[in-house]
């Protein structure tokens, strides 16, 4: 459908208003009373070298400035606060969790059959592979046969695992 220049010039108009391709198509025909698929306008669009606009993200409210801090209770420096500081945050390894035994590693190569695999040592010494399947279910293989982790042992291993998972960026 071949519209003249003054309808032509209106949807480009609309389009730099930040109408989008459904609005055009609706417009067009209230206003000019052409009935076009969305498919036509779009074909539209792209001939008139208009691309539609994306709505403008709404602005944060701005948060209230906080006075500047005393000198005096600056932070020292990395190299004077100990080695420890130097390092940033998410490489340093993650303290364990207070009165938990269980220690997660992930591994780097997969088991075959997984999306995500590791080994756990409960507080009791005795280990398991653990693995992630494509369902996202979480499967455990004792290495010694018939073991059962205490309850306890199983819930500090799931927080473990989440928060290893985590700081790895899974």
């Amino acid at each position: 459908m071949n519209l003249n220049e003054e309808q032509k010039k209106q949807v480009i108009q609309w389009l730099d208003e930040g109408a989008k391709v459904a609005d055009v198509q609706n417009r067009l025909e209230k206003t000019f009373q052409l009935r076009m698929t969305y498919m036509e306008v779009r074909f539209l669009v792209d001939d008139l070298k208009v691309l539609p606009k994306d709505p403008a993200p709404p602005k944060a409210p701005e948060a209230p400035a906080k006075p500047a801090a005393p000198a005096a209770s600056a932070p020292a420096p990395a190299s004077a606060a100990g080695p420890a500081a130097a390092i940033p945050l998410e490489l340093q390894p993650e303290p364990p969790l207070p009165g938990s035994g269980v220690k997660v590693t992930v591994d780097t190569v997969v088991r075959p059959g997984a999306m995500i695999s590791g080994n756990v040592t409960f507080s009791d010494g005795k280990t398991a592979a653990w693995y992630l399947d494509q369902m996202g279910r979480l499967g455990m293989v004792a290495s010694e046969k018939g073991y059962r982790p205490s309850a306890v042992d199983v819930e500090d291993f799931q927080m473990a695992l989440q928060d290893e998972l985590a700081r790895k960026g899974f």
